[in-house]
């Protein structure tokens, strides 16, 4: 698995006077597997969103960024303090990461995918496919296009892994291509979450905005019958149950 990044909240402190300074402290772990020689702990110190000093499990000491900040490394640096945040590598990060790795990093979700057609703003320019890639977990994904089963190189355009902000992921990819007569495009996803390839072909008889809105006309069509259709029935029942009265 790519980096990842762990943020732990060890303590916060706020202390409030008549212009309302706020101190605190923050610790976090960073890593890309749970052995600890790839985890980094880096504990700090802030007041008034300033950080005063950190201690950084990297270069294994306390380090200063300003004149209060770097006073107090020094102080912690030649005390207790350095040798027990040394140790809270193995005993704060280390067993935190392993319970994310189980509970958290190693699950997957599958991905959904959409394939539609973008028109072309002029008859001069290529058609265009675009493939979005919806609501995958992890990050890391791999989209790629097909022509009759053979993977296409060349006019194709990607975004990004983009966060929807739920731990979830989006993805787009479109292909530039000129139609030819009884060829085969698909949309191949190849994620964690799936024991194959998630292949999706499109199919050129009509966008699906079109579809739709064919669907959408049919069925007020065959409503607008029916409503007639019983209108029809009722006025021939009322016609039948008339008794017609002969004129003088």
């Amino acid at each position: 698995m790519a980096s990842s990044f762990l943020s732990f909240s060890l303590l916060f402190i706020t202390v409030y006077t008549a212009d309302g300074f706020m101190c605190y402290q923050t610790a976090r772990c960073e890593f890309n597997s749970t052995e600890l020689k790839d985890i980094r702990l880096i504990f700090s110190y802030y007041y008034n969103k300033l950080e005063l000093a950190r201690f950084d499990s990297s270069v294994e000491k306390f380090v200063g960024y300003t004149e209060f900040g770097v006073k107090n490394a020094d102080y912690w640096n030649n005390g207790p303090d350095l040798a027990d945040m040394k140790a809270a590598r193995g005993t704060y990060c280390h067993n935190n990461i392993g319970n994310w790795y189980n509970n958290v990093l190693t699950k997957s979700v599958k991905p959904y995918v959409v394939l539609d057609s973008e028109v072309p703003s002029s008859g001069n320019h290529p058609s265009m496919l675009v493939c979005s890639v919806y609501d995958f977990y992890p990050k890391q994904i791999r989209v790629t296009w097909l022509r009759d089963g053979q993977e296409v190189s060349s006019d194709v355009t990607s975004t990004d892994e983009l966060p929807d902000g739920d731990w979830y992921y989006q993805i787009h990819s479109r292909l530039e291509y000129t139609p030819r007569s009884g060829e085969k495009i698909s949309c191949m996803v190849e994620h964690a979450s799936l024991q194959e390839p998630l292949v999706t072909d499109w199919d050129p008889s009509l966008p699906e905005s079109e579809r739709n809105k064919i669907a959408i006309g049919t069925s007020g069509l065959i409503l607008g019958l029916i409503l007639s259709l019983a209108g029809f029935i009722y006025y021939k029942r009322k016609s039948q149950g008339r008794i017609l009265v002969p004129s003088n």
